[in-house]
């Protein structure tokens, strides 16, 4: 039985998904299940999702949402489909794999190691000896946002929109998921908000020292984002919106 459910959220993702390489981590890798959220997509995802499926001997599981609803939703319904089972943690990551496959075991390794985390966030820092990769555009605008999204949830956190994060499996946890989140994009900073909020009723859920942010060896800007220029200024604004929600 798989220890770890991974679910990687994909909207008209046909010509970006590297299927080799799911099939390939998930024959090397039995202890993690492997579920794509199909969110509504217009083009052949859900045809090339379904036959990495049919090839993978029960380790890829593919979820179909009919209607898109945004990444927030498709991983909230990911997550709530895969964190029913005995599985000890879930996660997310990027379909593009921005972040390699190869990391969810050291995030993994970590959770093991440390039985006071919850929540172990990738993190985008470039640093002598690492391999991060971003466009420079779209990396000042992000230190930008971290900064507003940082003293907004009055948290030092670093990087909150990086696609790669494992979650122990608690109830705190699964509640975290429990409602539709705000913002169809911005749910990474709402997740932490949530958790901020059970953190003032139980000392184990205090974001301070139950979240790590791990820096990444490896991580790459792949090209087809569906981020553009206005998505960040309508994230200001819902930025906003979680401020006054969850404060």
């Amino acid at each position: 039985m798989a220890r770890h459910a991974i679910i990687g959220p994909c909207f008209t993702e046909e010509r970006r998904l590297q299927t080799e390489r799911f099939l390939a981590f998930a024959a090397a890798h039995e202890d993690v299940h492997l579920l794509f959220v199909d969110d509504g997509s217009t083009d052949g995802t859900r045809a090339v999702l379904e036959g990495m499926q049919a090839k993978a001997d029960g380790r890829i599981d593919v979820l179909v949402l009919e209607q898109n609803g945004g990444k927030a939703e498709a991983v909230r319904r990911g997550v709530r489909h895969a964190a029913t089972g005995a599985v000890e943690t879930f996660g997310y990551w990027d379909a593009d794999l921005s972040t390699p496959l190869d990391q969810i075991l050291p995030f993994a390794d970590l959770l093991d190691e440390r039985p006071e985390l919850l929540v172990v966030m990738g993190s985008r820092v470039k640093l002598l000896g690492r391999a991060i990769e971003r466009q420079a555009a779209r990396h000042y605008l992000g230190r930008v946002f971290a900064t507003c999204a940082s003293l907004v949830l009055r948290l030092p956190v670093y990087d909150t929109q990086c696609g790669a994060k494992l979650f122990r499996n608690t109830h705190g946890t699964r509640w975290a998921f429990r409602t539709p989140f705000l913002s169809r994009w911005l749910f990474d900073v709402e997740l932490l908000a949530r958790l901020g909020l059970l953190g003032k009723r139980r000392a184990a859920y205090d974001t301070h020292t139950c979240v790590y942010e791990k820096p990444l060896p490896v991580w790459r800007d792949i090209a087809g984002s569906k981020l553009k220029l206005r998505d960040w200024v309508k994230a200001s604004w819902e930025l906003v919106r979680i401020g006054c929600r969850y404060r």
